[in-house]
């Protein structure tokens, strides 16, 4: 049973945003929903072969919201959103090589917090600030794709986890991982966010070899 703190989650979100989605076609749309999600799930599933959890275990849930989806980490995985965000990036590139219509994703990542519910078919759903919020930092005008926006707090906790796990500072080194100056902006709501922009010149999965999740999970 996952513990929330005081009724609420507080974890790393991810949201990616397919570019231009309202004007494709019904099919197009449908199409690159269908294997932009079997492509993210299977490159997870990858990167969880030697992990020793599951992939429910790492992602407690991907929620739709039309033109792409949220990724909801594990809470004890704070900092671990970041990367995954960036392998993501990665995998969207392969994808526009396929489909010369798909222009790419936007990618947002933030930490914060959220209520789990049952939804009126009776699935588990999300819904709070920490989703909202994580919406907002796509806002920024200063977005360049092949990259990813990522929250101050989220940023915060990026760095604490890479200290702590060393192997994943070692191949961010080896990817040549740059990021650029915090910004800051005001998104549709008038509300202050700082984020700063994120990116692998060498880009690629990051995902060491023997990284037992198991391990951290139990810390």
């Amino acid at each position: 049973m996952l513990k929330k703190e005081k009724g609420y989650i507080y974890s790393d979100i991810i949201l990616t945003d397919v570019i231009s989605f309202s004007k494709l076609t019904s099919m197009q749309q449908l199409e690159i929903i269908t294997y932009l999600s079997k492509s993210y799930r299977s490159m997870v599933e990858k990167m969880l072969e030697n992990s020793g959890i599951s992939l429910s275990e790492l992602i407690l849930g991907f929620i739709s919201t039309g033109d792409g989806f949220f990724c909801i980490l594990n809470p004890k995985l704070k900092g671990y959103g970041a990367i995954i965000a960036l392998s993501f990036n990665y995998f969207s590139d392969q994808i526009s090589r396929k489909y010369p219509y798909f222009k790419g994703v936007k990618t947002a990542v933030h930490t914060g917090e959220m209520h789990e519910f049952k939804d009126i078919l009776g699935h588990t759903n999300y819904i709070g600030d920490g989703l909202n919020d994580c919406a907002r930092y796509l806002e920024i005008k200063n977005y360049k794709v092949s990259t990813v926006m990522i929250s101050d707090i989220a940023l915060e906790n990026f760095k604490e986890f890479i200290n702590k796990h060393l192997e994943f500072n070692h191949l961010l080194v080896q990817k040549e991982f740059k990021r650029s100056s915090m910004y800051t902006f005001y998104d549709k709501h008038g509300g202050e966010k700082k984020g700063c922009l994120i990116w692998l010149r060498q880009a690629g999965i990051i995902n060491p070899k023997n990284t037992n999740f198991n391990s951290i999970l139990n810390t």
